[in-house]
């Protein structure tokens, strides 16, 4: 495969989908939010617990609050802004605000430990955050090992309307419980910041797309977590990226997306927040999306008609009572990404649902995305699709050649959404950029009519007797037993091949044994590729999206 070779654009590119995007059409995010908000005024941008805002009070709220943090902070262009709240009307109301001033968003995960915490504040020089009341006790522990001197404190219910509000915030702080006592100082409320700012001046900010927009922090699934720098540049072209990838399904004004996953990681970011805001779309924020049968209540009051989520919140709402019986009727796209969909999961949504569950690949140093399903796909594919628009694809040999087509190796990407580093880190950046090149550490290959598939992440490889065993596909294969619920496999010492295969399984069907699964296995796959051992689990550790994190099971 030469790298110049986009043999996906002649062979298998949907209509109405073109091959570049112009990644300098608009010079920052705030060029863009101020051109929408203006189109789209009188339209819901978010709905949050039955309240809404629409895209005029959304500007008014955000220029309020970046009017705030220039003439009560004292923040300047550059300077970096956390965020640590979780999907509530407050998260867009302060990212909007914050990049309207000019500020790099430092996007916190809310359920961090407090060494973790410690090392993002640190690792991104944060000035000021604006974190929620429910984890202001683990910011306490820390804060002064910071360099943060201002914090933005907000109730849950801070945005939901006067008596809803302190009805939520009381439930939530007394009867819940939810609330752990804490001591910070030089604190100001969230509704106080946006009543104060009204009164003040904002000051628009000139920005180009080489300025920083976030500073997003990856996993650390390897070593110590990273700050990727992504651009507006960055920003803007994956957000033109994924519109072009399902513009022909969406009709601008009249979608609305179910936001279960964060919007303070890039997927929800990016493929919700950002994209659907140029369609004019409504973003429907699911603050709980582990509380199930809560989810598939809420869904139940909208006609919804996207969604995005990943492979493990799919399969938990299909597995909820009441997800079957909903009104699927507007639904026009299923969007899974962040981890494999298994085939069990996908097949099963389409059964359900009616529509297809498209795939997508892709990492925070892209903004995300990478590849993405086409639209017009007729069934559940098993692959990651097509490289998006204006993105080139390399699939490198351990020798560093390029591999043949369907030949295995380590996926490089090429593209306007690729990171410019990682912050402060030189060497990092090194190891994963190469003259423009992303080192994706995913195995990967290539068919003939240009459509991708991941095999495996290369350092979750299993190695039994010499052969390679990748992880996703015992698990898929453990998956398609009508009595597991979840699975995981990782590799574990054997005396004689030196790895063998170990599942982690949470089961449906109580009664299923070890030797059932097994037996299962022999089925489905060559011996080597059989698991040795088996435990069960009430549950499998998960990332804040949902992902399965082997490591924790290693």
């Amino acid at each position: 495969m030469q790298q110049t070779q986009k043999i996906w654009l002649e062979k298998s590119y949907p209509p109405g989908v073109p091959f570049d995007i112009d990644p300098d059409k608009y010079a920052s995010l705030s060029e863009m939010f101020n051109k929408y908000v203006e189109i789209y005024a009188e339209r819901a941008a978010f709905i949050n617990m039955g309240a809404e805002i629409n895209y005029r009070d959304l500007d008014i709220q955000a220029k309020a609050f970046a009017a705030y943090l220039q003439n009560e902070l004292g923040l300047v262009k550059g300077d970096k802004f956390a965020i640590m709240v979780p999907n509530c009307l407050q998260y867009p109301i302060a990212l909007f605000g914050a990049l309207l001033a000019g500020l790099t968003v430092v996007n916190v995960n809310p359920l961090y430990t407090a060494r973790e915490l410690e090392h993002q504040l640190k690792d991104s020089d944060t000035k000021a955050m604006l974190i929620i009341e429910n984890f202001a006790h683990t910011l306490e522990k820390v804060i002064d090992k910071t360099p943060v001197k201002h914090v933005i404190i907000t109730s849950l219910g801070d945005r939901l309307g006067t008596v809803k509000g302190a009805v939520v915030n009381c439930v939530v702080k007394y009867v819940k419980k939810m609330v752990p006592a804490f001591k910070l100082a030089n604190t100001v409320r969230f509704n106080k910041v946006i009543s104060k700012g009204l009164t003040l001046t904002y000051n628009p900010i000139e920005l180009c797309g080489e300025d920083l927009a976030f500073l997003q922090y990856t996993g650390g699934t390897t070593g110590v977590s990273k700050g990727a720098m992504l651009t507006h540049r960055n920003m803007i072209a994956n957000l033109l990226q994924s519109k072009a990838a399902i513009s022909p399904l969406m009709e601008e004004g009249k979608e609305l997306v179910v936001t279960a996953l964060p919007l303070y990681h890039i997927f929800a970011l990016t493929a919700n927040c950002l994209t659907f805001l140029t369609l004019g779309g409504t973003n429907l924020l699911i603050t709980n999306p582990r509380d199930m049968p809560g989810f598939v209540k809420e869904l139940g009051k909208y006609k919804f008609t996207a969604i995005t989520g990943v492979n493990t919140l799919f399969n938990g709402l299909l597995n909820t009572p009441g997800f079957n019986s909903l009104d699927f009727s507007t639904l026009k796209m299923s969007l899974g990404g962040g981890m494999a969909v298994q085939r069990s999961v996908g097949e099963e949504w389409e059964k359900v649902t009616g529509t297809r569950l498209l795939e997508g690949y892709g990492l925070t140093e892209c903004a995300p995305l990478v590849t993405l399903c086409p639209y017009d796909q007729k069934s559940y594919s098993g692959n990651i699709g097509l490289p998006a628009a204006s993105t080139d694809i390399r699939i490198i040999k351990d020798d560093g050649s390029d591999a043949e087509i369907g030949d295995s190796g380590e996926m490089w990407v090429k593209g306007p959404q690729v990171m410019k580093g990682y912050y402060q880190r030189e060497e990092d950046t090194d190891d994963i950029l190469k003259d423009g090149w992303l080192a994706t550490g995913d195995i990967a290959f290539m068919d003939e009519n240009g459509f991708f598939k991941i095999v495996d992440r290369k350092k979750d490889m299993i190695i039994v007797s010499g052969f390679n065993v990748f992880p996703n596909e015992i698990e898929e294969v453990v998956m398609m037993h009508d009595g597991v619920l979840e699975a995981a496999a990782i590799g574990v010492e054997h005396e004689s091949t030196g790895e063998a295969v170990k599942i982690f399984v949470v089961l449906k069907d109580k009664s299923l044994t070890d030797k059932d699964l097994i037996m299962h296995c022999r089925e489905h796959l060559t011996s080597y590729k059989v698991p040795k051992k088996v435990e069960f689990r009430d549950e499998l550790p998960k990332t804040n999206v949902g992902k399965i994190l082997r490591r924790e099971l290693r």
